[in-house]
């Protein structure tokens, strides 16, 4: 069985003016996702910010994740990490809070071999029991892990069961599935690629788009696992411009200047993190506007 099928929010970690984590609008963010049929919540990976997390806000705001969707719907926690026994700290910390599943990113900076990846991750899920889903993003980490690796992983350590792919390298990610034998929960890690991604066997998709549209993000890959793969196309493409919008600078700037114009308190970024681009803020603006969520 899968952690997930169906849409993830990579959910925003909300903060104060005074740079603390905002609880009060991060449990309103947490309903807002489950009234809306999100399938599964990711706290704390890029999205949420978690490079500017101490690792006890970290943990913490995983804890308080896990309380407030108290088993309504999937939990999983981002606690990757570019050293491996941060990784194993964060990890086995987070399976003591009741996660469903973790979320870990390949090292960063490092830049480890396929080898040294292989012994990172194994490591780690080592500590846990929970199911773990490894997060490919090399535009973000300067690292790959090539689809033989990410193979040997789900089919050699027994709670390694998928990938979270990112690369947006559709070829390396058909490559993974032809290799894969069924032994590989993919999701796509790219808003923009959902449905693609779907149609190689995908169990759906860890979202930033989710976090302003998770009504619509849902229909995405629930239209697509009822048959109605037109419409799930459908939905895709009329998705694109606002994607877009939430990638016209780095994840996740725009993503909570959207909140933040629909109400939803996401507050101020952490440094070095900054405010958009005013020129840009209009764009996304406008594409919300466009898609219907603002």
């Amino acid at each position: 069985m899968a952690v997930f099928t169906g849409a993830g929010v990579a959910i925003v970690t909300p903060f104060k003016d005074n740079g603390e984590v905002d609880y009060e609008k991060f449990a309103e963010m947490v309903e807002y996702q489950i009234e809306n049929g999100t399938d599964a919540i990711i706290v704390c990976g890029t999205t949420g910010e978690s490079s500017t997390l101490t690792h006890e806000e970290h943990l913490d705001v995983i804890r308080y994740c896990v309380e407030k969707v108290n088993g309504r719907i999937p939990v999983i926690a981002g606690t990757g990490s570019n050293c491996t026994d941060t990784a194993i700290y964060l990890s086995t910390e987070a399976e003591k809070y009741g996660v469903d599943g973790l979320l870990l990113v390949t090292p960063y900076y490092n830049k480890a071999t396929q080898k040294g990846l292989y012994q990172h991750f194994k490591a780690v899920a080592d500590s846990v029991k929970v199911p773990v889903i490894l997060y490919n993003v090399p535009s973000r980490t300067g690292c790959n892990i090539a689809p033989e690796t990410v193979v040997k992983l789900c089919t050699e350590v027994e709670n390694i069961v998928g990938v979270k792919e990112a690369s947006g390298n559709l070829s390396q990610i058909v490559k993974l599935m032809s290799l894969a034998d069924g032994k590989v929960d993919l999701y796509s890690g790219n808003d923009d690629q959902i449905t693609p991604l779907l149609a190689l066997g995908g169990k759906g998709v860890i979202s930033v788009l989710s976090n302003v549209a998770p009504r619509q993000t849902h229909e995405i890959c629930a239209k697509f696992f009822a048959g109605d793969v037109a419409g799930s196309c459908a939905e895709q493409l009329r998705a694109i411009p606002l994607c877009n919008a939430l990638f016209c600078e780095v994840n996740p700037i725009p993503v909570k200047k959207a909140l933040n114009l629909q109400g939803r308190g996401a507050g101020i970024l952490r440094m070095p993190l900054c405010e958009m681009e005013e020129e840009n803020a209009v764009k996304l603006e406008k594409a919300m506007k466009d898609y219907g969520i603002l």
